[in-house]
């Protein structure tokens, strides 16, 4: 899944460089974290090392070390060093606070307002900062995150209620993207990968007993994550059109590629058509482009994203 937002290419290095037992090769980060140019490029390799140097900057400890391989270097981060001093946090809560202050530094405005909301200087964090995760979403939001890397760190598998409905998922990997953290596995259930929202998680996570998890040999995370948030999930599938303005059209079309362009008028405004299974996740993404977009059609759609700023609006803009 392509990403132009370089704090949710950071934020996956890192979850990968922290979840893989040995070192990888370049080759194989910029294969499985989102958001690289063209594996093997030396665009995929400049941006790699612009995005190494970040995480070193933050305290990061990414290693390199010799592997039996072309590339002869590989990366990975031993959790065991990678902690923040003085401050008593557990490891996902440093790995929020880190990489907040590292969207700081790479400019990004949420990275500021992660920070500034919980009244944290950038770069002069405090017990409370740990709480901040990139993008959106602070932890304490999303409770059963913690548990999730629980059960991938124990190789467990994982329960939970999503969607009224009971899930064992074997989790293979758990990946950041549009401002949501999203858990990817194999779900018992339906015998077959899937990828859930976590903060959409309506229990506790339940975890069974370590190395009951049985992920197949041929489950690739990145294929199972392929694709938009709004098209994950079981739902019924229907073509939404989206009218997005000149301010925000090269954004939008370079996340969903010309093809999606079904209108293009002189003054830059486009109108894209997307496929769309996950209703709620399509109008979150909309609303990050505030007033620049406007669901056109169906008309199901369109209600049920005027539903969402009627609330929005009777609630005072808390959500």
């Amino acid at each position: 899944m392509p990403s132009a937002n370089p704090v949710e290419r950071v934020t996956n290095l890192l979850l990968v460089l922290l979840d893989t037992p040995r070192p990888l090769s370049l080759r194989e980060l910029t294969e499985q974290v989102p958001g690289y140019p063209d594996v093997g490029t030396e665009a995929a390799r400049q941006c790699f090392s612009r995005d190494k140097a970040m995480l070193l900057s933050q305290g990061v400890p990414v290693e390199t070390l010799d592997i039996d391989s072309d590339e002869q270097k590989g990366y990975r981060v031993d959790p065991e060093k990678y902690y923040l001093p003085d401050l008593g946090l557990e490891p996902d809560e440093q790995a929020a606070l880190n990489l907040a202050v590292a969207a700081v530094h790479l400019g990004e405005p949420t990275g500021h307002h992660a920070l500034a909301k919980l009244g944290v200087d950038a770069g002069r964090p405090s017990n409370a900062a740990a709480k901040a995760v990139v993008g959106l979403a602070p932890m304490g939001d999303v409770p059963a995150l913690p548990e999730l890397f629980d059960t991938i760190r124990n190789k467990a598998t994982a329960t939970f209620t999503y969607k009224s409905e009971k899930r064992s998922v074997d989790v293979a990997a758990i990946r950041f993207h549009g401002g949501y953290w999203y858990a990817i596995g194999w779900d018992r259930n339906r015998d077959a990968p899937r990828t859930f929202r976590v903060d959409r998680i309506t229990s506790k996570v339940g975890a069974g007993a370590n190395g009951s998890a049985q992920v197949p040999e041929d489950f690739d995370p990145v294929d199972a994550f392929a694709g938009e948030p709004w098209a994950f999930g079981e739902g019924e599938r229907v073509e939404v059109d989206v009218a997005v303005d000149a301010a925000e059209a090269t954004r939008v079309t370079t996340e969903l590629g010309p093809d999606a362009v079904t209108e293009a008028a002189e003054n830059g405004d486009i109108v894209v058509r997307m496929e769309v299974t996950d209703v709620e996740a399509l109008i979150s993404w909309v609303l990050g482009f505030l007033d620049h977009a406007e669901v056109l059609r169906p008309p199901e759609v369109r209600h049920a994203m005027i539903a969402r700023l009627e609330a929005f609006a009777t609630s005072g803009g808390a959500t």
